[in-house]
């Protein structure tokens, strides 16, 4: 079967954080939308990165001698000149201490579940399985559901993540028949607050998630929502009120929550980027375990489940 591949950013061999038991993780590179949070900001572009993490590198200087562009300097404060860099990836290939290294590479179906098949013990001991993470698996139906099938065909629990920014057709006809479980993220309920911080609005999404929320209520695929609390933007009191009044109305009964990990900033560094916000001060910082534990208690006093992912 032919169809477009995505690029792969890795496959993380034991995760406890996304999704139930022991899983892997497949990272997926590209998205629709621009979160300017997120966690792994490698992820966006749908095309390869160079990823140069300082606190690796022995400055040996070998990818400077190697450069044919001349892009690689310390006397540049950013160490690389991404304008010159055409990503030829010699300065990865000579790099001892792995601190250059390609975001992105093209793998087939059989290469991923050759890598993830060998965690199933650990999978079948634990009730884990894999994940699909990204980026956006979506964006790559034909692919994402071959992938999803082989899985399946191997006995493997299959988690699906997602921003929710897709034609509902194809994903309910090729995706949906093999995903367990469906982590659906929902950021904002205002529309032009998701617009402000993800690059988008979010009518789609919504739509999206009520479709297949009524949809699958007595079905066998698990959907849950999921928020990520970033302090003084998404866990906003106004915020927090309209997704417990979404989730009330549309009788959604369980949620999850995520809470800021600010590794994000150090990545964008990584591959030449920096915050885009003037204030992101109280984004540095993890989050606040007694605020997680207050909002937690909100929604709960709202006849809501919420658990942490």
């Amino acid at each position: 079967m032919s169809f477009k591949k995505p690029l792969i950013i890795d496959i993380e061999g034991n995760s406890y954080n996304d999704g139930p038991g022991i899983r892997s993780v497949v990272f997926f590179k590209g998205c629709p939308m621009d979160c300017f949070w997120c966690q792994n900001p490698e992820s966006k572009k749908i095309a390869p990165e160079l990823w140069w993490d300082q606190n690796k590198c022995i400055d040996c200087g070998d990818c400077i001698e190697v450069c044919p562009e001349g892009a690689i300097s310390t006397d540049n404060p950013f160490y690389i000149d991404r304008y010159l860099c055409t990503l030829c990836w010699e300065c990865v290939e000579v790099c001892p201490s792995k601190a250059m290294t390609r975001k992105g590479l093209e793998m087939s179906v059989e290469e991923i579940v050759e890598k993830v098949v060998k965690y199933k013990p650990f999978f079948d001991r634990s009730g884990g399985g894999v994940t699909l993470s990204g980026g956006e698996p979506t964006l790559f139906v034909e692919f994402t559901s071959a992938l999803l099938k082989r899985f399946k065909k191997e006995g493997i629990h299959t988690l699906l993540e997602t921003a929710g920014l897709f034609d509902v057709e194809p994903f309910e006809s090729r995706i949906l028949p093999f995903v367990d479980i469906i982590y659906y993220d929902i950021k904002f309920i205002d529309p032009m607050e998701h617009k402000r911080y993800c690059g988008v609005t979010n009518d789609r999404i919504l739509d999206n998630f009520i479709l297949l929320h009524n949809k699958l209520q007595s079905g066998h695929v698990e959907l849950l929502p999921r928020t990520p609390l970033i302090p003084g933007i998404t866990d906003s009191e106004k915020n927090i009120h309209e997704l417990t009044e979404f989730y009330t109305r549309h009788q959604v009964q369980k949620a999850v929550l995520l809470t800021n990990n600010p590794v994000w900033i150090q990545k964008l560094e990584k591959i030449g980027q920096k915050a885009t916000f003037d204030d992101i001060d109280p984004i540095r910082k993890f989050y606040d375990d007694e605020k997680k534990n207050e909002i937690k208690d909100y929604f709960f006093k709202q006849g809501l489940e919420m658990i942490f992912g």
